[in-house]
């Protein structure tokens, strides 16, 4: 097991090589995308600005709900969406047949050695925009609160990396699985705002068929003490154990889709 560990750090190593092999191309894919989030971002501004509030939410608050939004997304993608987005290809080519003959676990395989780091971009934009809105908008600080804060943070990005590798991971039986996310990104961008912003029935959905309510909209309520629609008093505790309990599924669900897997021939 030790052994198969120390061969993560060398298949991160080789592909950060060869992400990095066109330079040009790369920073200029990292300047598109934050400049496709910002311009994403410019539009909720445009909103509060004509009507002060979303939802009850003002200007910093919303600012802080989507850097967290787009944080937990990047960190929870760049170990998830590249990979398992391939993950039908390999099977229609049989490559995944050889990625079954190395000496260690395939899904650890398929995610460091495809690791994107593309995602900086993202995370620098997130970064930026969730200082400034930390320093803005009235915060109780305390260690609990840094603590919450971080907690609920890696729970977010254990939701967005579940539930991709769930989608993936269903190539392994029924070969196909990409057009799953064309699904998965509708929701996730009804995900980007507040809940108390839809219909009911919508907000059911975020938060349990398509969970992607604890993604951001449940942990930032609970930190900037807003009230949680359907879940009220359980959801800061809701926000932490999202995660781990969908990479728990995750897990489950690789096994069985794995299990089921037949090899490209059928």
């Amino acid at each position: 097991m030790l052994r198969h560990l120390r061969l993560i750090p060398i298949l991160l190593q080789m592909n950060l090589r060869a992400q990095m092999e066109y330079r040009g191309a790369f920073l200029i894919d990292r300047l598109a995308m934050i400049i496709a989030y910002a311009s994403a971002f410019a539009v909720i501004w445009l909103l509060v600005a004509r009507f002060d509030t979303l939802a009850g939410w003002n200007w910093g608050e919303l600012a802080l709900l989507y850097s967290f939004h787009t944080l937990a997304y990047a960190v929870g993608a760049s170990f998830s969406f590249t990979q398992m987005r391939d993950l039908e290809e390999h099977v229609r080519l049989g490559t995944f047949d050889a990625m079954l003959t190395r000496p260690m676990s395939p899904w650890v395989y398929l995610v460091f050695a495809r690791y994107n780091i593309g995602y900086i971009s993202h995370i620098s934009l997130a970064l930026a925009l969730m200082t400034w809105a930390l320093l803005t908008i009235p915060i109780d600080w305390s260690i609990g609160w840094v603590a919450y804060f971080l907690a609920s943070l890696l729970s977010a990005a254990l939701v967005t990396a579940s539930l991709m590798t769930m989608l993936g991971a269903t190539a392994l039986a029924w070969t196909r699985s990409n057009h799953l996310y064309s699904l998965y990104f509708g929701f996730w961008e009804l995900s980007r705002y507040p809940l108390n912003l839809y219909p009911t029935i919508i907000q059911g959905i975020l938060l349990t068929i398509v969970p992607l309510g604890f993604m951001a909209a449940v942990p930032v309520a609970v930190l900037v003490g807003k009230p949680v629609p359907l879940l009220g008093d359980i959801a800061p505790i809701a926000a932490l154990l999202a995660g781990p309990a969908l990479a728990s599924l995750a897990v489950l669900f690789w096994r069985f889709a794995t299990s089921r897997y037949q090899g490209a021939g059928g």
